[in-house]
């Protein structure tokens, strides 16, 4: 069993419960209301040909229903948690430059704290094969770092292969951090602000709302249109092998259909409230990969996961063929060249890009 690991430091820095990161602008992309937005002219013919991959229609070279990972943690700082330095891992040459901020930038690290997959959280990268990603929202800045890769933080540093901040008070272009630039997802987009926990779905199951933002999903790489991706993503990745015309591109926004019968789905609010987000604001292609929803793990949520009804199989029976696609514009070719967006061309005025 691993134990987290703990500094010893004057001013410790404990995560507790708070909010999950969300980008505060009204219009940031993530946030948009797509219930009723264009869809794309084969919306139709691409959801029928997800769903003909499989029986389930998820996943990757596996069949998967539509499954929720809990894996992920979202740990919370503040102006007394101390940074460390992003150090390059395994290598400088292997680390994602220039799309990823340089090594040597600071990085907050609360005392306790956990890497994706670590069970009990833990600094250390699992071996289990998981992406290690770790993710910190300062509360007090209005800033989240994210690394992937991340083999290990502590006070050596944060040794990852990307390690990156988003502004979560700006409104990012079309192209986020810049055209064929990666993050800590292979889209080019933030994680944990796609994410849902079980505190944010518990408030929203009370007013019988929504969670406000777009959902993080993913699908495998021979699921998804050959080398090309399609805004608000910035990157696509040569991984990805499907030649058909009606093949679904990185960066792609699927919402559930307005003729979806939540109510009839689930009787538990939980479910509802997170299928009433999925008709709003919709989900994201992000990433390539088996398990098609991830969420929070409830370590370090007030509630947790089978207190408010929800389990990895909550959402099971929901098919590609009960989403809409949203039209998103023609789809960008990759290329690996990154063109980073300087960070004062980020506007907070609501700038329409």
């Amino acid at each position: 069993m691993r134990n987290s690991l703990i500094f010893s430091l004057l001013l410790p820095a404990v995560c507790t419960a708070a909010p999950p990161p969300k980008f505060t602008q009204p219009n940031a992309i993530w946030n948009v209301d797509v219930s009723h937005a264009p869809l794309r002219t084969n919306s139709a013919a691409m959801m029928t040909h997800l769903a003909g991959f499989s029986s389930l229609g998820w996943g990757d070279t596996r069949n998967f229903d539509f499954q929720i990972d809990f894996s992920f943690y979202v740990l919370h700082a503040n102006a007394s948690t101390p940074t460390y330095p992003i150090v390059a891992w395994p290598t400088l040459g292997d680390y994602c430059s220039p799309d990823c901020d340089e090594p040597g930038a600071p990085f907050p690290l609360p005392d306790v704290g956990g890497i994706e997959g670590t069970a009990p959280p833990a600094y250390t990268c699992g071996a289990d094969g998981n992406d290690c990603h770790l993710f910190v929202v300062n509360d007090a800045s209005k800033v989240l770092y994210e690394a992937y890769a991340t083999n290990s933080a502590d006070a050596s540093g944060i040794h990852a292969t990307c390690g990156l901040h988003w502004d979560l008070t700006k409104v990012y272009p079309r192209y986020g951090r810049g055209e064929h630039c990666t993050s800590a997802d292979g889209a080019g987009f933030p994680i944990a602000p796609l994410l849902f926990n079980a505190d944010e779905v518990w408030a929203a199951a009370q007013a019988q709302g929504d969670l406000g933002h777009a959902i993080r999903f993913i699908l495998g790489n021979n699921r998804m249109m050959n080398d090309k991706y399609v805004h608000p993503a910035s990157h696509g990745t040569l991984a990805t092998s499907d030649t058909n015309a009606n093949a679904v591109p990185y960066g792609s926004r699927l919402k559930l259909k307005q003729s979806f019968d939540v109510n009839a789905f689930s009787s538990n609010e939980s479910v509802r409230a997170i299928l009433r987000t999925l008709q709003k604001y919709g989900m994201f292609l992000s990433d390539g990969g088996g398990i098609p929803l991830t969420a929070e793990s409830d370590a370090f949520t007030a509630r947790t996961w089978s207190s408010i009804g929800i389990d990895s199989h909550s959402l099971f029976g929901i098919r590609p063929t009960d989403f809409d696609v949203v039209e998103a514009g023609d789809p960008m070719t990759v290329t690996y060249d990154c063109v980073r967006t300087p960070d004062d061309f980020i506007y907070i005025d609501g700038f329409d890009y």
